[in-house]
């Protein structure tokens, strides 16, 4: 099985998660990690969270965006303001090669206000691109770095 990890991590708390799931997934797999940056990012938090409200989207590096050798997705963001990262908006319009593909979601939040919108709105996304298989997990922002709850919840969908 060959898989991908692509993330966005603002503060370093979905980066934490993704490399759980990376160590987890080498188990099983091949694993190929992106971790998506904005060029165009404000420095402040609440920019940030503007526009992900309206679902912007970001002007993103060069990652790979052809997905089709890959037989799992895991796409990760932190929710802001009901919705993912800017950076993942732009890729979720890039990417490609997703028919029939399985895909993990996940993200790390705060409070968890808008988690299962933000969740609802890639799946749906992703499903109009071609995608059928989903599993989704979460992880608060307090316990990003905390290698036994994040692997709860990776197994609990694995």
């Amino acid at each position: 099985m060959k898989a991908i990890i692509i993330y966005y991590s603002y503060s370093g708390n979905t980066k934490k998660v993704a490399g759980f799931l990376l160590e987890y997934l080498k188990q099983k797999a091949q694993v190929d990690e992106a971790e998506l940056k904005a060029r165009d990012e404000s420095a402040a938090f609440l920019g940030q969270c503007r526009r992900a409200f309206w679902h912007k989207r970001a002007e993103i590096g060069q990652v790979n965006t052809d997905l089709s050798d890959y037989d799992l997705i895991c796409l990760g963001t932190p929710v802001w303001a009901f919705g993912p990262a800017p950076a993942i908006n732009a890729y979720l319009d890039k990417c490609s090669g997703l028919e029939n593909k399985e895909v993990i979601l996940f993200t790390t939040y705060g409070s968890g206000t808008g988690n299962s919108r933000c969740l609802n709105y890639m799946q749906a996304f992703l499903a109009k691109k071609g995608a059928k298989g989903f599993k989704r997990f979460s992880v608060q922002q307090l316990n990003a770095g905390n290698p036994q709850q994040v692997l709860l919840k990776i197994k609990e969908v694995l």
